[in-house]
């Protein structure tokens, strides 16, 4: 029985069955009709039902971030050191592998979570994402001397945090209410940050246990949080557009009643069933559409490759550099207790990431990664000056640290107000519904390798070039500025449809901000457009796209039924008025 419904309509089996059982056009008619006079009234939008949510979806970024805080003491602690180091210290080889093994694995993770999740549904994902992620806390907490078993157990727990990393913003963007979709996915990236302020603080408090105790009770109480989320996942209910797709149109129309904490025939819930359904409905059209769609579709080389890009430098603002190796940067400038200092940087982020939640519904998330990446080249720049600068000369060196530690606080909480939270919930509306597992994957993959990257290499650069490092993530953090504005259009406020046209229709990013859709017509989308197997033959016609006449190559697009081209409950197809031909003819799209 879940949270969102009295009693379950459908046995979970059938579910997961694998099979797709689209509904038929009688019952989408049925299921899309509105049921008597319909309710306009309030919605309850911070309901307990979404509260629920979001507390238990987003434990999957607590179980990223406290494996992230986690390994940054460890690194520091006598008995881990004695054990898995080599003569009590370890080799930047070896200290590389054993942080850097985690990224591999969620590299790996998120690729494969895309397909399950298409395939099982996003809960029963995110249940096995869970569970490979216990056998490799389980393989590295029996480790008693080899390091590579510390490796190996973390290479295993990597595949289950990558699918989560996929699956918790994907379950956020297809289930969260459209006003508060930034910020439920955000929270995605609050989560984040508190793992790795929980796992400093018990650090903290387990550093000086003589013994294995000091950092397997830290390492095992990272269960806690996973166990929570793979149960609570169950009295959540499954993805509204994955079980449309499998014929439950009642309990889609469930769900989204229960986000918008209205009655099931409220008109916010009627008018979103109906975005489902004229997007399902046209892409069963279409029949097969391969794998390789996801790069020919509409505008999709693009979006996957912006998308990639922007992951890309979520890694490279240098944060990580931080978070992996703060305990130890902060013992080499002369701190003497780098445990705290690592805290402290926790703090800031967590509490910062709140910033953030605000920012991406009110300041909007171009300009937010835009001003964001200016602030953290500016730090950075400061930062690597004075480590590069004064600490290796004769000089004060707790002075010069204090310095660092400032700037280093500043540097994050800027990053845990802009980048951090931000480029989550944008990649989470880059892509329409028949992409979106797909593409968020290879997105989400490009940050777990950079994640590695930056893991394995980031001793060896220190130990050649010291912190002169920081140059370098100043550099892209400017160059990620710059990328926000040229190539991102701005999301705040739109539905996943809006956003979905703007880019198909090639709207200016910096113009973006003011583009308005046309009214009282159907949005012309990805799934609307791409209705030939492998989505060839769309091309622009307009950079701006709002007054062009459009042709669809090689496509037969029936004319509509209802004024201004909208879908009627039949299911009838339909054709945007704005791209008619004057005498009425459905046109062909092109240039």
């Amino acid at each position: 029985m879940g949270l969102f419904s009295k009693k379950d309509k459908e046995d979970d089996a059938s579910f997961h069955s694998g099979t797709t059982t689209p509904p038929t056009t009688a019952q989408r008619t049925l299921d899309t009709t509105e049921k008597g006079m319909e309710d306009d009234g309030p919605t309850h939008i911070y309901n307990f039902k979404v509260i629920a949510m979001v507390l238990i979806v987003s434990l999957g970024g607590m179980i990223f971030g406290y494996d992230t805080g986690q390994i940054s003491g460890f690194l520091e602690m006598d008995d881990f050191l004695r054990r898995f180091g080599e003569n009590g210290a370890f080799s930047p080889s070896r200290e590389g592998t054993i942080v850097g093994l985690l990224s591999i694995g969620t590299l790996l993770g998120a690729i494969i979570a895309a397909p399950i999740a298409d395939r099982l549904g996003r809960r029963m994902c995110i249940l096995i994402g869970n569970v490979v992620f216990w056998i490799g806390m389980i393989v590295q907490m029996s480790a008693t001397r080899h390091w590579y078993q510390i490796a190996i157990g973390r290479w295993v727990a990597g595949l289950g945090v990558g699918a989560l990393s996929v699956l918790t913003p994907m379950y956020m963007s297809e289930t969260a209410p459209k006003n508060i979709r930034g910020s439920m996915v955000s929270c995605y990236q609050l989560f984040i940050t508190l793992g790795i302020l929980v796992a400093d603080a018990i650090n903290l408090g387990t550093k000086n246990i003589n013994g294995p105790a000091s950092w397997r009770i830290t390492m095992g109480i990272g269960f806690v949080w996973s166990v929570i989320m793979a149960t609570g996942i169950w009295l959540l209910p499954e993805s509204p557009r994955w079980v449309y797709r499998r014929g439950n149109i009642e309990k889609a129309r469930e769900t989204i009643a229960g986000v918008y904490g209205t009655s099931q025939n409220h008109s916010a819930v009627n008018r979103e069933l109906r975005e489902i359904k004229a997007k399902f409905d046209v892409e069963q059209q279409g029949g097969h559409h391969p794998w390789y769609e996801v790069f020919t579709g509409p505008r999709m080389t693009y979006r996957v490759l912006l998308g990639a890009v922007l992951q890309m430098f979520q890694q490279l603002t240098g944060a990580n550099f931080f978070f992996y190796y703060g305990t130890t940067i902060f013992n080499s400038v002369g701190i003497s207790d780098s445990f705290v200092t690592a805290t402290i940087l926790g703090a800031v982020n967590f509490v910062c990431t709140f910033g953030g939640l605000w920012v991406v519904e009110n300041v909007g998330r171009r300009k937010a990664l835009i001003f964001g990446g200016f602030w953290m080249f500016i730090m950075f720049m400061v930062f690597a000056s004075v480590g590069h600068f004064l600490l290796n000369e004769n000089r004060d060196t707790h002075t010069a640290g204090t310095v660092m530690i400032v700037f280093a606080c500043l540097f994050i909480a800027g990053y845990a107000s802009t980048w951090a939270p931000i480029v989550w919930c944008v990649v989470g509306e880059l892509y329409p519904t028949r992409y979106r597992a797909k593409a968020m994957g290879i997105a989400t993959a490009s940050n777990w390798i950079w994640n590695f990257l930056i893991a394995f290499f980031t001793q060896f650069i220190v130990n050649d070039i010291d912190y002169r490092y920081g140059y370098v993530f100043a550099a892209c953090n400017f160059t990620g500025a710059l990328i926000a504005y040229f190539f991102l259009c701005e999301h705040q406020g739109r539905t996943l449809e809006e956003i979905d046209t703007m880019y198909i229709l090639h709207v200016k990013p910096w113009k973006s901000s003011s583009w308005t859709p046309p009214e009282n017509e159907e949005l012309v989308t990805a799934d609307a457009l791409a209705l030939t197997s492998g989505a060839r033959g769309i091309k622009k016609a307009d950079a701006a796209g709002m007054e062009s006449e459009r042709r669809v190559e090689n496509m037969q697009v029936p004319p509509a039924t209802a004024t201004h081209g909208i879908h009627d409950v039949s299911g009838t197809d339909f054709v945007p008025e704005s791209t008619r031909a004057a005498d009425g003819r459905p046109p062909n799209i092109g240039e």
